[in-house]
């Protein structure tokens, strides 16, 4: 064996009973589950002794936003240290493929607050399929810090096909949409992802997104919809997704599931049981979820769709004129925007996590309410100028959920776990250090409200069969050693709202393909992490 680890407490990813054993590796694969004791024992260039350690498969972030982080950085640790070592991109309906020049200088503003501008990025591909290569061709060749698939980003997709413009595609716009997305499944992408409270992707109809989703069935594909509203009206958005899957004979994975803002406080069972009748008469669907209340997007994502159309520039033209910023105002603090989710924006919930323009840093960390009382003026007034003065570059906590809520829905049948981990900013949301230790450490050691078995089968083989990996996901002889050893007794989330960037402890070794990625605790400079590409096989 080129690796022998001995006594480790095997928590399978099953969800069965744990148990003892020694476990090898050989060739980046798991050759041999061996239980502990049994003679001769599994002889390895390397033995590691587990101390009791438990053993698990690598962790999956079913929903990140990675999708240059892992070209810039490296080390990855945000991800690499909480056991993650597969995260899916391409997310919430916006990323970098496929593109030509001008949809990427488009998409490159509209997202900057979610990965930065990119000026330090060489966008040297255009399809999903040379963005899957350039992953793999990192660094020198090298590759990148974890493994990642990809979603294709279906507002990217109509971006390309249309523009940004708010109407019905036609016929020669939706055909070449639908041509768009069969060449990403061929590429080797997973399936599509949908923001339907951003523009331009909620500018689609169920129907127009119906007949793409018909493409995906016919690659095994999955949609991914942050759907149309997770506020007011958010059980008729759910149902709508499901029905509209449903029609099309594609599988559902619903993004970031929650049920947020006052509306629906104590709603989570209606939502369970519309998607146990679905299952029940079945659907196929599975959902993420992330271990935190409050949520996290970009403080541009709440304006009305209308002021979107026409994208970022357009925009901002909107904002500087007195009288259209006034009904943005109107549709905001009085109707309840369909980018705030068909709920009024209550700004002293609205808290400044990163800016791009570091002039303004003042704001971070602070509510609109809280600096427009400093400032003496109306929230509209602050949150309109720094919208502006930071070119629709800022992100924001959204402080709207409920913990009844979250846990519930966390113990569904089809749920998994997503960090939805937005890297920057100078105060990000802490899931994007924490999300994994936090369902170890917080929710099924300490709260109890799953196993740690079942915690362990909620991050990895649930979402490793959502995408068709059938030798991921789970601790069995043949399959990839991608894994985690920590220590059920300590491992939790190091980052806090106050101090979002602490990495985990308790999770002292990461392995991908059998390499050490973390080791003592520390990340090595091994990269091996490859892009996972759809295959007839998978």
């Amino acid at each position: 064996m080129d690796l022998v680890i001995r006594d480790a407490r095997v928590i399978d990813g099953t969800g069965g009973a744990s148990y003892r054993a020694d476990v090898g590796v050989r060739d980046g694969r798991i050759a041999e589950i061996r239980g502990p004791g049994r003679r001769p024992a599994l002889p390895g260039k390397r033995v590691l002794d587990a101390g009791g350690l438990a053993l698990a498969p690598g962790f999956i972030d079913m929903h990140a936003h990675s999708d240059l982080a892992l070209l810039r950085d490296p080390e990855h640790t945000a991800k690499a240290a909480q056991g993650v070592t597969l995260e899916v991109l391409g997310q919430d309906g916006l990323s970098y493929a496929p593109v030509d020049d001008t949809t990427l200088a488009a998409v490159r503003k509209a997202i900057t607050g979610w990965n930065g501008d990119g000026s330090d990025i060489d966008f040297d591909w255009r399809t999903v399929g040379e963005y899957l290569d350039r992953l793999d061709r990192n660094f020198g060749g090298q590759g990148i810090a974890v493994n990642a698939a990809y979603l294709i980003p279906q507002g990217t997709v109509r971006m390309h096909a249309m523009g940004w413009e708010d109407r019905p595609p036609t016929d020669a716009e939706l055909t070449r949409m639908k041509q768009l997305v069969a060449e990403g499944m061929e590429q080797g992408a997973v399936g599509m992802s949908s923001g339907l409270t951003y523009t331009p992707g909620m500018y689609a109809s169920d129907s127009e997104l119906a007949e793409l989703c018909r493409v995906l069935a016919r690659y095994d594909g999955y949609y991914c919809p942050h759907h149309r509203s997770y506020g007011a009206g958010a059980l008729q958005a759910y149902e709508e997704m499901v029905n509209l899957t449903r029609e099309a004979g594609c599988a559902l994975h619903l993004a970031h599931a929650t049920m947020n803002f006052g509306v629906n406080k104590g709603k989570a069972p209606d939502l369970l049981a519309l998607l146990d009748d679905a299952l029940d008469g079945g659907a196929d669907i599975s959902l993420d979820t992330y271990p935190y209340t409050p949520g996290c997007t970009t403080l541009v994502a709440l304006l009305p769709s209308w002021a979107g159309e026409g994208g970022p520039d357009a925009v901002l033209t909107r904002l500087r004129d007195e009288e259209t910023a006034e009904k943005i105002r109107h549709h905001l603090e009085v109707v309840g925007s369909d980018g705030c989710h068909g709920v009024p924006v209550e700004w002293d919930t609205i808290e400044i996590s990163g800016v791009s323009n570091s002039a303004l840093a003042g704001h971070v960390g602070r509510t609109i309410r809280r600096t427009a009382d400093e400032r003496g003026e109306a929230p509209w007034v602050t949150a309109r100028r720094l919208l502006v003065e930071d070119r629709l570059g800022s992100t924001i906590l959204q402080h709207v959920g409920h913990e009844e809520n979250v846990r519930q829905i966390m113990r569904h049948r089809v749920h998994t776990g997503g960090s939805d981990g937005i890297l920057q900013g100078d105060k990000p949301h802490p899931r994007a250090y924490g999300t994994f230790p936090q369902y170890l450490g917080r929710y099924a050691r300490d709260l109890g409200i799953l196993s740690l078995e079942e915690t362990v089968a909620h991050l990895t083989s649930r979402p490793a069969a959502r995408l068709r990996l059938s030798d991921r996901g789970l601790v069995r002889e043949g399959h990839r050693a991608d894994l985690v050893l920590f220590d059920p007794g300590t491992v939790a989330a190091g980052s806090t709202f106050d101090e979002p960037r602490t990495l985990p402890v308790g999770i002292p070794y990461v392995l991908i393909d059998g390499r050490f990625v973390i080791e003592d605790g520390a990340r090595t400079d091994v990269l091996a992490g490859r892009a996972v590409r759809r295959t007839a096989s998978t």
